[in-house]
C-alpha cells in the first residue's frame, strides 16, 4: 500500500568560503535570505555580484544553477543535472574519492546529485552517494541530518528497512542533543531575538521527532513487526493528530493485522482534499487513497469492488499526470517542463500491476495480460511478474472448467452431440476435454498474445531471473559466519554498518519491484511454482520431454508443497504415457504419493511477523478451484481414476475397474471428473454391457454394478484418440499476489 513520504529538496548553500570580505558575506547572506523568500530574481542579481568579486569558487556557481532552478518552477532538471555533472568534473572527484568528501561544501554537490538521482527513481546510484556522505559527516550537524532523512527514504524505497531503523536511531539523539542545547541556552538569551530563534528550532525539532516517528511505522510495517508497529502508530497520531499522513499509516497498520473494515474507515475518515498537490509534495494522495481502497478489497475477497478502485486510482494518476504536463499529453514521459518534486508522483505503472493481479483473480484474464503487459516493460527483472503473466495466458486457455456449478458435473464434458432420433438415436461422446484455445495461430510465439506459446517465453524468463541455488547456499553461510550481523529486528543492528552495503540485508532478498522484495525463503517456493506452471505448459504444447523434465524437477526441490508435489505426480505421468512409458508413470500415479495437497506457503507478505512473535497475519481471501482437490482423500481419488486410464492403455481391464470403482466409493459424485465417467463407460463397453455404459451416460455417474465378463476375441484396443490422463489445471490460489 502506497505511504507518505517526505520530499528532500536540493538545498542553496548559505556558508561563505574561508577568506571571504565583509562585502562578499554580506552579499551571500542577501543572495540566501531572497532565496528562501522566494525572491529568485534578486537572489540571482546577488549571486551575479558576488560572483564578479570572486569568479574562481565553483559554490556560487552551483547556488547560481539552483536558483536558476527553483525559478524555472523546478521544470529544468535537466540542465540542473548537466552543471552539476560538468561541475563535479572540474574538481575532478567522484563518490570513491574520499579526499574529495572531506570538505563539506563539497559534499553539498553530492548531496544535489544525490537527490537529483531520488527523484529520477534511480535509487541505487543515490543511495552509494549518500553513504559515502554519510561516513565523512559530523554527526550532529543539520545538512548531517538531510542526509540521514535522505538515506532513511531511499532504504524503505528500496525495502531495506533494518538499515532505516538504523539511521532513525541516529536521528534520536541529534532530536535529543538538539532539545538539551535549546533548554540550555533558555536561560542565557533574554532578548527577544534569542527566543524566536529558540521557538523556531523548538519547532522545527518537534517536526523531525514526528517525521521519525512516520518514519519508523513505515519501517516495522515493511518488517510486519505489528507490536512495535502498534507503540508508533500511538506516537504518530499524538505528534501529527488525525493529519492524511499519520491516519493512511494506522490504516495500513489494520490492514496488515487484517482489520480491513477498520482500515477503509480510517482512510474514510482521512481529509485529502485538504492535502497539498502533487506540485507540492510530490505526491498525489488521492490516487494513494483510491490505491489502498483496492488492496484492502482484494484482501476481503471482493474482486470486483477491487478492480472498480484500481481504475479510480489509474485515472487519477492520469488526470495527475495531463495537469503537470500543462496540457501538452506528455504525460510525465520527459523530464522537461515537469516540476522537479512532482516526478514521483506518477504511479501509473505500480497501479498497472495492482490491477492487472485483481483482474487475475476476477477470472479475467484477458484484460490482466493487457495491464500486465504494460507493467513488465518497466519490470522486467521481477519473476513474479512473468509468472503473472504466464498464468493469464495459462488461464486464458484453459477452457470454462471453474464456471461450473457445485452441481453435477456438465454433461458437455462428456456428451459431444446427439444425433437422430428414436431407434436411429446416437450419443457421440467427447474424446477429450476442450481446452487450450490458440491465440497466436500463424504467428510467432515472441508476439505477446495470450497464448500457451508465449506463457513457456514467460516462464522461462521467470525461472531465469531467480537465483541460483550456489548463491542462496553461499549467502546462508556467510550469513551464518556473520552472526553479529543479526540484531535486533525493533532497533537495527548495532554492530552492523548500515551504509557499508556488506549487510545481512543484502543476502535476505533480491529486488521485485514494484511487489514487495523476493526473500531468501520465498525463493524455493516462487521456483517450485515456476515449475509446476511450466509443466502444464510443455504438456499443453505437447512438448512431452520437457514437461517430463519440469515435472521431475519440481519433485526433487527440497522445500515442495503437497499440493505442488501432487500436480508434479500427475504432469509426471501424463508425459510418461504420452511417451509410452506407461509402467514409470503407474509408478507416480500410486496413490500413496500423496499425503498433503495443502500449500503450506507463506508469501513475504505474511512470513515475517510469525518469526518475531507478533501476531498472526490473517491471509487474504481465496478461493479454492473447483477443478481442485479440496482434502488427501480426493487428491488419491483423482490419482486413482488416472491410474485406471493407464491401466487401460496395457489392457489391463480388471485393474482399471477395481481402481475406478475405489475411487468412486470414497468421492462424492458430484467431484466426480467427466473424464473418470467416460473411463468407465469404456470399461463397460469392453464388458460388453451396453445397457450399463448408457446408463451412466444418461445419470451422468458411476453406478456400484455387478462385472459381467465378455471373452477376450471381444475386447477391443483402447482408441488413439482416447485421453489417458488428463493434466489438472493450476489453480489460482497459488498465486501470491502482491500490494504496495
Amino acid at each position: 500500500m502506497a505511504e507518505n513520504s517526505e520530499i528532500n529538496e536540493a538545498k542553496l548553500n548559505s556558508s561563505p568560503s574561508r577568506g571571504m570580505t565583509d562585502q562578499e558575506k554580506e552579499m551571500a547572506a542577501s543572495a540566501y535570505e531572497a532565496f528562501l523568500s522566494g525572491k529568485y530574481e534578486e537572489s540571482l542579481k546577488h549571486l551575479e555580484a558576488l560572483q564578479e568579486l570572486n569568479k574562481e569558487d565553483y559554490k556560487i556557481t552551483m547556488n547560481k544553477a539552483v536558483a536558476e532552478f527553483y525559478k524555472s518552477g523546478q521544470t529544468t532538471m535537466g540542465t540542473l543535472k548537466q552543471t552539476l555533472m560538468a561541475m563535479k568534473n572540474q574538481l575532478h572527484t567522484t563518490a570513491e574519492d574520499v579526499d574529495g568528501l572531506d570538505d563539506v561544501e563539497n559534499s553539498l554537490l553530492y548531496y544535489n546529485q544525490a537527490i537529483l538521482h531520488y527523484h529520477m527513481r534511480q535509487y541505487s546510484e543515490a543511495i552509494c552517494i549518500a553513504e559515502k556522505l554519510y561516513q565523512f559527516l559530523e554527526p550532529f550537524e543539520k545538512f548531517a541530518q538531510a542526509v540521514c532523512f535522505l538515506l532513511v527514504d531511499l532504504y524503505l524505497l528500496t525495502f531495506q528497512p533494518e538499515k532505516a531503523l538504523h539511521l532513525l536511531a541516529v536521528l534520536d539523539k541529534i532530536s535529543v542533543q538538539g532539545s538539551n542545547k535549546n533548554g540550555k541556552g533558555e536561560s542565557n538569551s533574554s532578548n527577544k531575538e534569542g527566543l524566536t530563534q529558540k521557538a523556531e528550532s523548538s519547532a522545527m525539532i518537534e517536526a523531525a521527532k514526528s517525521k521519525i516517528h512516520q518514519y519508523k511505522v513505515r519501517a516495522y510495517i515493511q518488517m510486519k513487526s505489528s507490536k512495535a508497529c502498534k507503540r508508533e502508530i500511538k506516537s504518530v497520531m499524538n505528534t501529527a493528530g488525525n493529519s492524511a499522513p499519520s491516519l493512511f499509516l494506522k490504516s495500513n497498520f489494520e490492514y496488515l493485522r487484517g482489520n480491513y473494515r477498520k482500515a477503509v474507515k480510517l482512510l474514510n475518515s482521512s481529509n485529502i482534499a485538504e492535502h497539498f498537490g502533487p506540485i507540492k509534495t510530490g505526491e498525489c494522495v488521492r490516487c494513494m487513497f483510491w490505491n489502498n481502497l483496492g488492496c484492502i478489497h482484494f484482501a476481503m475477497g471482493k474482486n470486483n469492488l477491487g478492480i472498480f478502485y484500481f481504475k479510480k486510482a489509474l485515472q487519477e494518476n492520469d488526470h495527475t499526470c495531463a495537469q503537470l504536463g500543462d496540457g501538452r499529453n506528455n504525460q510525465c514521459k520527459k523530464l522537461t517542463g515537469i516540476p522537479f518534486c512532482a516526478l514521483l508522483s506518477n504511479k501509473r505503472y505500480e497501479l498497472l500491476y495492482n490491477c492487472g493481479v485483481q483482474l487475475l483473480h476476477a477470472a479475467r484474464p484477458l484484460a490482466a495480460f493487457e495491464c500486465l503487459m504494460e507493467a513488465v516493460q518497466v519490470y522486467h527483472s521481477n519473476p513474479r511478474l512473468w509468472l503473472r503473466l504466464a498464468e493469464c495466458c495459462i488461464s486464458a486457455n484453459k477452457g470454462g472448467s471453474e464456471q461450473e456449478s457445485k452441481s453435477l458435473p456438465c454433461k458437455k464434458g462428456i456428451v459431444q452431440s446427439v444425433i437422430g432420433t428414436g431407434y436411429h438415436r446416437k450419443i457421440v461422446l467427447a474424446s477429450q476435454s476442450s481446452q487450450n484455445t490458440n491465440y497466436s495461430e500463424g504467428q510467432s510465439a515472441a508476439i505477446p498474445v495470450a497464448s500457451m506459446e508465449f506463457a513457456a517465453i514467460c516462464l522461462r524468463n521467470a525461472l531465469l531471473l531467480l537465483p541460483e541455488h550456489q548463491q542462496q547456499d553461499i549467502r546462508a553461510e556467510n550469513g551464518s559466519k556473520n552472526s553479529s550481523l543479526s540484531g535486533s529486528t525493533e532497533s537495527g543492528s548495532e554492530n552492523s554498518d548500515p551504509c557499508s552495503g556488506k549487510s545481512q540485508e543484502a543476502d535476505k532478498f533480491f529486488s521485485a519491484s514494484p511487489s514487495s522484495p523476493v526473500r531468501k525463503q520465498e525463493v524455493e517456493n516462487l521456483r517450485c511454482s515456476i515449475l509446476a506452471c511450466s509443466a502444464y505448459v510443455a504438456l499443453a504444447l505437447g512438448d512431452n520431454l520437457m514437461a517430463l523434465h519440469h515435472a521431475e524437477k519440481l519433485l526433487h526441490q527440497t522445500k515442495v508443497s503437497g499440493s505442488l508435489k501432487f500436480l508434479g505426480h500427475l504432469y509426471a505421468a501424463e508425459a510418461l504415457i504420452s511417451l509410452d512409458r506407461i509402467s514409470d508413470a503407474i509408478t507416480h500415479l500410486n496413490p500413496e504419493n500423496i499425503s498433503d495437497v495443502s500449500s503450506g506457503v507463506l508469501s513475504s507478505e505474511q512470513d515475517q511477523g510469525h518469526e518475531k512473535g507478533d501476531e498472526p497475519i490473517e491471509p487474504s481471501a481465496k478461493k479454492i478451484p473447483l477443478c481442485y482437490p479440496s482434502s488427501v482423500t480426493t487428491a488419491r481419488a483423482m490419482m486413482l481414476f488416472n491410474l485406471g486410464s493407464a491401466y487401460c492403455l496395457r489392457s489391463e481391464y480388471d485393474k482399471a475397474r477395481k481402481c475406478l470403482h475405489q475411487a468412486a466409493s470414497v468421492m462424492d459424485s458430484k467431484e466426480i471428473p467427466p473424464e473418470a465417467i467416460l473411463l468407465g463407460v469404456y470399461l463397460e463397453l469392453q464388458n460388453g454391457n451396453t445397457q450399463l455404459a448408457l446408463q451412466i451416460i444418461k445419470r451422468n455417474q458411476l453406478l456400484p454394478t455387478t462385472v459381467h465378463r465378455s471373452s477376450p476375441d471381444s475386447r477391443k484396443k483402447p482408441s488413439q484418440s482416447f485421453q489417458s490422463v488428463q493434466p489438472i489445471y493450476l489453480p489460482s490460489s497459488f498465486t501470491q499476489v502482491q500490494r504496495k
